[in-house]
């Protein structure tokens, strides 16, 4: 069993091909608080990726064990689209674009707000855009929470690919809006997170 990666809230271990996330115990929480957490968390998250695995390209989900915190899901082999994107061609970048926003839409209209919608959360393999770490993830119908998502996920775009985000982003919302039920009110609202965040840094 290999450490790949060891974060604040866990620790990801590959073995046979396999992908088991552990989450961490909290030593400043209360032990019977943090098992609770710990568990009721994996239980979401687990949930969630089962729920998804028929719409949208997600880790096949092997098991999940509440005991121990744990689930065993598939490792996906790609390419980050945190650090290719900006290597593929015109076509390419449009294509991918295109499965984000079909794909992000997909999950709001089943309530499912990602909560971490960057593109180091993004793997493309063999012509899919697969989607990963669901550890932030929650239900939601609210038209607030689904445009903070959106608008979470362009700024993450504007941070690390700043020389292609206008036309990525702008390929991306026109799919997402294309896809999404309630899409004037999301379009409304995103203007209105927009205008909240711009105010909030001037006045900082």
């Amino acid at each position: 069993m290999k450490i790949i990666a060891r974060g604040a809230e866990a620790i990801l271990e590959k073995e046979d091909g396999k992908l088991i996330k552990k989450r961490i115990k909290k030593g400043y929480r209360h032990k019977a608080i943090d098992d609770a957490l710990r568990k009721y968390r994996t239980r979401r998250e687990g949930r969630i990726l089962n729920k998804l695995a028929n719409v949208i390209n997600v880790p096949k989900v092997y098991d999940i064990d509440e005991k121990k915190s744990l689930i065993v899901m598939d490792f996906i082999e790609g390419d980050m689209l945190s650090d290719c994107l900006e290597k593929y061609d015109k076509d390419l970048k449009e294509f991918i674009a295109k499965e984000i926003g079909k794909s992000i839409a997909i999950m709001h209209n089943l309530n499912i707000i990602h909560g971490d919608l960057t593109t180091s959360n993004m793997i493309y393999k063999d012509g899919k855009v697969y989607f990963i770490d669901f550890g932030l993830a929650f239900h939601s119908n609210r038209i607030e929470d689904k445009a903070v998502d959106i608008y979470l996920f362009l700024q993450a775009i504007k941070s690390k690919h700043f020389l292609i985000y206008e036309e990525f982003s702008d390929m991306v919302l026109k799919e997402y809006f294309k896809n999404v039920i309630e899409a004037e009110k999301i379009k409304k609202q995103l203007k209105k997170v927009e205008e909240r965040r711009r105010y909030k840094r001037k006045g900082s």
